[in-house]
This record gives C-alpha cells, structure tokens and sequence, in this order.
C-alpha cells in the first residue's frame, strides 16, 4: 500500500540559486498534476536525503528526475519512465544532450586524445555524462597504457569544475545542461576552464515514478507534464531553467547508448 506521504524529487539541476525557480516549476506542475485527477501529490520537493537512491527506490514515489544510467542499471524495473524534457542548452538536441570535455587552459591541449594519460575528476561512477561517456570515447582512442593516472571522485558536477579549475585534475566531463546553468548562475565556477571536446549524444535525464503506478495515471502524468510546459504562468521559470520541450524516448533507446 502507498503512504499518504509521496516524495518528488528535481535534484539533477538543483543548484542553490536555481531553488527559487525549481520550487515555481514544481509548483506549477503539481497544480497540473491535479487538475488532471491526480492525489497525493507532494506540495513540496524533497531536498532531506542524501543519496537520491532512496528517493527514487521509493515505493512512494510520486515524480522524479534520474540520470539515463541509474534508470537502466539500479534502478532498472523498479521505476517507470514519464518522458524525457528538452534543454536550451549548447550540446543538446531536442531530448538529447552531451557530455564537454573540460581542461584548465592549457593551449597545448587540443583534445581528450592529446590529454591523456590525466587526472580525471569524475561525479560518481554511475553518472553516464560525468563518467561512463568517458568511456566509451577514451576506448576508442588508440593509446598504450592507462589513459588515467588518477580519478578523482568529486560527487558532483560542479565540484568536478572546481577541481579543474584549481589544477587538481586536468580534465572533467561535465554535463551540458550543468555547463549551461553554472554558467548562468555561477559564471566564476567555469574561468580557468576550457572545452576541449564533445562527448556523442545521449538520451537526457529523464521523469520518471514508482514502477507500481497505475497506467492510467502515468498518461495523466504525462498529460499534465506537457500542460506544465505550455504554460504562460511558468514562461520565468521554464527559461530559468533552461527548459523548453517534453519529449518521449523509449527506454530501449535509453538501454541501447547506457552500457
């Protein structure tokens, strides 16, 4: 039986100076998730844990955003998928987004080739942008030995930057939504930084709910997402957060590019 307690959770991109906005877009979605017959939504975001696992393993989820490797490995039958937003970002296409290779500013470094072996600051291993794109690129490069001398674990993006930027790694790979909004917000974060590459496209992150969620409501929770994105009265908010457009992408579109 579900609590009467949902949780809902837009953590991917919360970063402090954003709230105000992720708290509007919430807002306006939860009143659309009503008016489109749901209960129990959760009036607020839930910022209390730590580790967004438990957040999403929930088995009173009500709404979240995850990363496309989390939702087809952890977390693979034991969440449904919503649908995929769309960013107004460089490096994103649609419903699909990118991982920047960063540097400090080094003018030798042309490219994630020429930089390796480095010192890698990473997010977590289970980050497809901040790591196993990473991968993916770095086994395809023809090279002799190790192509990292050290991987730092940052847990975060942002962190991954700071790294970078204070020389204590020499390369990250950084989302490009998360580019595009610490650039917005907290434009210091990125001086001493350069993109040196692009990693492939990738299916962005994706809103996802509880795997037990009654079709019926994940229609009407699709419905109201698409009414939340063509709402005047979230015009501010949306173009804060860089958002523009809900799509759907398969989960097997997601399955085939997170190895």
């Amino acid at each position: 039986m579900v609590s009467d307690i949902q949780y809902a959770y837009l953590g991917m991109y919360d970063f402090p100076t954003l709230r105000p906005a992720q708290n509007t877009w919430w807002k306006g979605l939860a009143g659309h998730f009503r008016a489109r017959g749901l209960s129990k939504v959760p009036n607020d975001l839930n910022r209390s844990v730590s580790d967004p696992y438990d957040l999403w393993q929930a088995s009173n989820l009500f709404f979240a955003q995850t990363c496309g490797y989390p939702l087809t490995h952890r977390l693979a039958g034991k969440v449904q998928l919503i649908g995929t937003p769309c960013y107004d970002a460089p490096g994103c296409q649609g419903p699909q987004y990118r991982s920047l290779f960063i540097a400090g500013p080094d003018s030798a470094i042309e490219n994630l080739a020429s930089m390796l072996p480095a010192r890698i600051a990473i997010n977590a291993k289970d980050s497809f942008s901040g790591w196993r794109t990473v991968c993916s690129v770095v086994d395809n490069i023809d090279m002799d030995g190790e192509p990292f001398s050290e991987v730092v674990i940052s847990g975060s993006h942002a962190k991954s930057i700071d790294l970078v930027r204070e020389g204590k790694a020499d390369i990250a790979a950084i989302d490009c939504v998360t580019h595009a909004l610490i650039g917005d917000v907290e434009p210091g974060r990125l001086e001493g930084t350069r993109i040196v590459e692009q990693g492939p496209l990738a299916p962005g992150l994706p809103y996802i709910t509880r795997a037990n969620m009654d079709a019926q409501d994940i229609r009407a929770m699709t419905k109201a997402v698409e009414d939340a994105f063509i709402n005047p009265e979230l015009a501010d908010a949306r173009q804060t957060l860089r958002l523009i457009d809900f799509d759907f992408v398969p989960l097997s579109q997601y399955v085939r590019i997170m190895k």
